[in-house]
């Protein structure tokens, strides 16, 4: 949806699936916060151009402000869709006992899920590569404009975290949307429609800063 309403708007879109994801090769299981950042940072150096804004819901949004941290010469502008930035320290503490023993005994553990019948598989790489990555243990130094889109009723990603991430950031520029009705996936067409205009708004920031 987004990548239409920009094309529509005559502007350039890239998007693209991490190692284990949609049409991407390999294995989820291989994957940790470090190797995904890589694969956001290939593809925004080598098949992009100019700057950019960046658009990650939920652990892409961890990824995409990794990503301005580690290229603000290039990101211009993020938004986020539940951005989940440091989602491993909530999840590791969330473990129960049988989680904690199966990473130590096998080093992952299936957790059901609740939005397919194969569950999902928590990694202790994935966890302990996490805590190099964290971004919310201080001041987050991101200068560019920030809109932050959440969902009141995100039974992953609790609300609060978004104010939490507007507080860190250094940039004054910050939108926060809090959809009361709004789900994790902020996927309903109100929700898109907010996306776009979120996103078309930070563009037009861009070009007229």
């Amino acid at each position: 949806a987004l990548e239409q309403a920009m094309k529509d708007l005559g502007r350039s879109y890239t998007r693209f699936d991490y190692l284990g994801h949609g049409q991407s090769t390999g294995l989820f299981t291989d994957g940790t916060i470090s190797r995904w950042t890589d694969d956001a940072l290939a593809v925004l150096d080598e098949c992009t151009a100019g700057p950019q804004v960046v658009v990650g819901s939920s652990m892409g949004g961890w990824i995409g402000l990794r990503m301005a941290l580690l290229r603000p010469d290039r990101i211009a502008g993020f938004v986020g869709i539940a951005a989940a930035p440091d989602f491993t320290a909530r999840m590791k503490k969330d473990l129960p006992p049988e989680g904690h023993a199966d990473l130590e005994r096998q080093g992952y553990w299936e957790e059901p899920s609740e939005y397919s019948d194969e569950p999902y598989i928590i990694t202790k790489k994935l966890l302990d590569d996490g805590q190099r990555n964290f971004v919310m243990t201080g001041p987050i130094d991101i200068t560019c404009p920030v809109h932050l889109l959440q969902g009141m009723k995100d039974d992953s990603v609790p609300w609060e975290t978004a104010l939490d991430i507007q507080k860190a950031l250094v940039t004054d520029n910050v939108v926060v949307s809090l959809i009361k009705n709004g789900d994790h996936r902020l996927s309903e067409t109100e929700d898109l429609n907010r996306l776009v205009l979120a996103t078309e708004r930070i563009c037009s920031q861009i070009e007229y800063s």
